[in-house]
């Protein structure tokens, strides 16, 4: 059983436009409102493809009833569990070259009870030997320790826990010793504290973050695939996508493709750049299902160059980076 903890949900409004020009009244070509929030993307994604997954989710407001009516309406079990504060809404502008502009509310803040009551919906849902995805940003005031805790929790119970976040959060989680992390590029240079510019940097930042703890290394590249850093060794992979439409939840949909797999090393990485590659092609953060998944597109290197260069960190065509 896969469940998934989401501390930081929200309402995704994701807009397409020609061009986004500041000050200017802009009429999109569409939009779209989705349930978001990392954990949220990774329980949708498994539903995609037929696999079941709880989503633990604060829901406050009628940010949150709605959060929730749209997580239900796609079928998606959700625990909700309610708080004083209100849900976020989040916007996303897409442009045709696949650059993505996001404005993400902060959030509302979670006391100690609310946490408890989340860790308890968890492992509720949750039994031994079954993993639960702690992801996202935390809401403010929310102890960045909050991850280290929670895995310590999870795992008296004999869960196993992947960490996906960012900044403190993240470092704090890894040394904790999850059985795995999926940052993307942006935040293992975070966390490594030096810029990453070739497969060589992300190679020997993922192997830090495994020295500070962490078992398995699954790391996003955007454009540039993904790295697979274990005990077993590091393997590279990529995937060709055609027609990039929107990065936003392509990082999640990776990681789900990725515990989807039941398998472990390069089998594992290959389903997760598959199915991270199909988020890609999918507008706003819609999660790909079962025929968007074209694992013949996979590439894997198991010995990799580790001279290459990657693609610029801040461009126009961003590939499967978590959202």
């Amino acid at each position: 059983m896969i469940v998934t903890l989401t501390l930081n949900p929200s309402l995704d409004r994701a807009i397409e436009v020609e061009t986004l020009e500041r000050g200017a009244v802009i009429r999109a070509a569409s939009a779209h409102l989705d349930p978001g929030g990392k954990g949220v993307n990774v329980s949708r994604a498994l539903l995609g493809s037929g696999i079941g997954s709880t989503a633990v989710v604060p829901c406050g407001g009628d940010e949150g009833e709605q959060l929730v009516r749209l997580l239900r309406a796609e079928g998606v079990d959700v625990h909700a569990v309610p708080i004083a504060g209100r849900t976020r809404s989040n916007i996303t502008i897409v442009e045709p070259d696949g650059t993505v502009t996001k404005i993400n509310e902060p959030g509302a803040p979670l006391d100690p009870p609310e946490l408890d009551a989340l860790a308890g919906a968890v492992l509720a849902a949750a039994g031994p030997g079954g993993w639960v995805v702690c992801c996202g940003s935390l809401p403010p005031g929310v102890p960045v320790d909050v991850y280290a805790g929670l895995h310590q929790r999870f795992t008296a119970a004999g869960i196993r826990v992947a960490v996906d976040s960012s900044g403190p959060p993240l470092v704090s989680a890894v040394a904790a010793g999850p059985a795995l992390v999926k940052p993307n590029r942006e935040e293992l240079a975070e966390a490594a504290e030096r810029p990453i510019e070739s497969l060589g940097d992300a190679v020997d930042a993922a192997k830090e973050l495994r020295s500070w703890g962490a078992a398995t290394v699954l790391a996003s590249l955007g454009a540039d695939g993904a790295i697979l850093v274990d005990g077993d060794g590091v393997t590279f992979g990529e995937a060709e996508v055609v027609l990039r439409r929107s990065s936003v939840g392509a990082g999640d949909a990776l990681l789900a493709g990725f515990l989807a797999s039941k398998k472990e090393g390069p089998a594992a990485l290959a389903e997760a750049l598959a199915w991270g590659a199909a988020a890609v092609g999918l507008p706003g953060s819609r999660m790909p299902t079962a025929d968007d998944i074209h694992r013949e597109i996979v590439q894997l290197h198991p010995v990799p160059d580790l001279t290459r260069s990657l693609a610029p960190a801040a461009g126009a065509n961003p590939g499967p980076s978590s959202s």
